[in-house]
């Protein structure tokens, strides 16, 4: 801590030497993280009917979720689904502090869970690393930092290549990888860029990631409040610290932390949990593990340091379910419940229908009247369609002027027509028309539209 206050007052930033313990939070993390990575490595190579567990095509705008396509029209679903992803972070914030950036971040999940591991491996604990830093440019270190270099580099690549999978698919992902160069430069130009971006911050950057960019860490000050569980130190039982004398000690004169700093020396951020609740901590219950450790080896009650709020400390309150926490809880049920009834009464084909802006209406044979329309018909299946698009009144009829023919998987194609209805049903300036697009002998979307013609 000491080099890091040093740093500060310098300018100069103070690398962190975090030391690794792994206690009973630490192996759940891991369990979690080994979860997480299986499930981020395979996510793209996952098919549910066919279809991607997740893919966010922004090129083709096209997006999947759990099997599910979803296309441009289906914003406002995203724009639900994204409203709900915040407000959860923001009860589980209010609940549990920054819970989200030490369990499930990904930032967090690669640094602390992979590279820092790579690293311990390769170069040893925390000491040995800071020694080999310090130390002169000798073979041994050669070889050492090579070898990190070159790990995580190939991690990086790894990850680039997962990221893009994500974006383009795994389909056009096998192909930048299996077909030469020349036929995918776009695709292989970024997935070295995606592995440097990735390779800066896991290397150079770190937890400055959570410090410095990240602007959840600055929203939890306004987010928690007395109630808020987080990862924070009893001072009522710790202070006032010091040192084990076991001939000059008197019973009840010093806290239960013996200042030993190993909570310090664990913390991936550099702070001191002791002096308080700061953006910097990232629940990652490193300090916890540690000082249980210490508790242990002194015969004394664990949990100096654990998961409390406020008031558990200074009011020896219990944990509670605030108003706070209720209002959030009940505006994610509603949003859950909108967003459930739309994905599951939406319609796997679409049509959008739209009368030719500045066309008048034309008298065609017949005694007919009609209007020109552009329609857009979509196929969010991955099988073709055919389909026929009809008026729900069996008087009004289609003439294509540009045919829409057959809607391929996971495609849209667009069509010009006319809508023709005889003139001695229309009596207004303004009619209301209902098309209906009809896939075998099922309607699966009526749509309405307006039609003008003359006043009878």
């Amino acid at each position: 801590m000491d080099g890091l206050l040093e740093g500060a007052k310098s300018g100069k930033r103070q690398w962190i030497y975090p030391l690794i313990r792994k206690g009973p939070f630490y192996k759940w993390r891991s369990w979690i993280s080994y979860f997480y990575l299986i499930f981020l490595f395979s996510g793209p190579f996952i098919r549910i009917n066919g279809q991607p567990l997740l893919l966010l095509n922004f090129i083709d705008r096209q997006f999947v979720l759990l099997g599910q396509v979803f296309w441009p029209q289906d914003i406002f679903l995203f724009v639900i689904a994204t409203l709900i992803f915040i407000i959860c972070i923001v009860l589980f914030t209010i609940a549990f502090g920054r819970v989200f950036c030490g369990w499930i971040c990904p930032q967090t999940i690669f640094m602390e869970m992979v590279f820092r591991k790579v690293e311990e491996w390769i170069e040893g604990d925390a000491r040995k690393r800071k020694k080999l830093d310090a130390g002169p440019w000798t073979r041994e270190k050669i070889i050492r930092k090579t070898s990190k270099t070159a790990a995580f580099i190939i991690i990086s690549f790894l990850i680039a290549n997962t990221f893009l999978a994500y974006i383009i698919g795994s389909e056009s992902l096998i192909k930048i990888i299996t077909e030469p160069i020349a036929t995918h430069v776009v695709g292989f130009i970024s997935i070295w860029v995606f592995t440097i971006v990735f390779y800066t911050v896991y290397s150079r950057i770190r937890e400055q990631v959570c410090t410095l960019f990240c602007p959840y860490g600055r929203l939890q000050g306004v987010m928690i409040d007395e109630h808020t569980l987080v990862v924070a130190y009893d001072d009522v039982r710790g202070e006032p610290r010091g040192k084990i004398d076991k001939k000059h000690d008197i019973p009840g004169q010093k806290g239960d932390c013996i200042d030993c700093g190993l909570c310090v020396d664990v913390c991936p951020t550099g702070i001191d949990i002791r002096k308080g609740t700061q953006l910097e901590c990232i629940n990652c219950t490193a300090c916890i593990d540690v000082c249980d450790e210490v508790m242990d080896k002194i015969h004394k009650p664990k949990k100096l340091i654990g998961y409390f709020s406020e008031n558990m400390i200074h009011m020896k309150e219990k944990p509670s379910f605030t108003i706070r926490m209720k209002a959030y809880t009940g505006v994610i049920v509603v949003l859950l419940s909108v967003l459930c009834y739309f994905i599951f009464t939406r319609s796997d084909l679409d049509v959008t229908v739209m009368r030719s802006a500045g066309m008048l209406y034309q008298e065609q044979p017949g005694g007919y009247i009609s209007n020109i329309y552009n329609a857009e018909f979509i196929n969010k299946t991955n099988q073709q369609k055919k389909f026929t698009l009809q008026a729900d009144d069996p008087s009004i009829k289609i003439k294509y002027i540009q045919a829409p023919g057959i809607m391929g998987k996971e495609g849209s194609v667009k069509a010009i027509f006319f809508v023709m209805i005889p003139a001695s049903k229309i009596h207004e300036a303004k009619t209301d028309v209902h098309l209906q697009l009809v896939v075998g002998n099922r309607v699966v979307k009526t749509v309405e539209t307006e039609f003008v013609g003359p006043i009878n």
